[in-house]
């Protein structure tokens, strides 16, 4: 996403092309509706909550400054779309009762899922990731998938870089947890019985 392109189609919004709303739209709405998806775990309101999410940007285009990429002001605008739409329900979301576990329980984990086939493995990640709270999701989303730094996680979700890091590394557990849970035994067991 070229900075350079987005601040030419900001530019011509604010003097009344409507239609480069549409390029920015376009650019944006698949990130957008991943990120949605991710916290709200159901498609339909992911898809209204995008709508919402542009709407707002739109309405609020003139007080985008450009003191951060215009990636990471949509996300955060999305961010608190999500929040406002999770509030709004009062409903529970399926969050996984995960238990802690250790680093010596992880390797073991992580070299089992080199058993996997590619495709499986990365299907069982985002079975798991769909299992997280919406948030955990959601950060390991912009991190790892969407590569967005630290600075600009603490920027999208409004807490310091330090905390980001924290919360990052609580997630990876939880999702190490969970694929603990879901790894047939049967690869951890051939795994355990290769290292003695």
């Amino acid at each position: 996403m070229d900075n350079v392109n987005d601040q030419r189609y900001i530019s011509l919004v604010k003097e009344g092309d409507k239609n480069a709303f549409a390029a920015l739209v376009d650019r944006y709405k698949d990130m957008v509706f991943t990120l949605s998806l991710k916290m709200l775990k159901d498609r339909q309101e992911a898809e209204e909550v995008s709508q919402d999410s542009f709407l707002k940007v739109y309405k609020s285009l003139d007080r985008y400054k450009g003191e951060s990429k215009f990636s990471t002001w949509i996300y955060k605008v999305a961010f608190n779309t999500c929040l406002d739409r999770i509030k709004k329900n009062k409903r529970l979301q399926g969050v996984a009762n995960i238990g802690e576990i250790d680093e010596q329980e992880t390797t073991p984990l992580i070299n089992g899922l080199d058993l996997i086939e590619e495709k499986e493995r990365k299907q069982l990640i985002q079975d798991c990731m769909q299992e997280l709270e919406g948030e955990d999701g959601f950060l390991l989303t912009l991190y790892y998938f969407e590569e967005q730094s630290l600075e600009e996680i603490a920027k999208i979700i409004g807490i310091t870089s330090n905390n980001v890091k924290i919360r990052l590394y609580r997630s990876r557990k939880k999702l190490a947890s969970l694929l603990k849970v879901h790894l047939e035994p049967e690869i951890l067991e051939t795994y355990e019985r290769e290292q003695r």
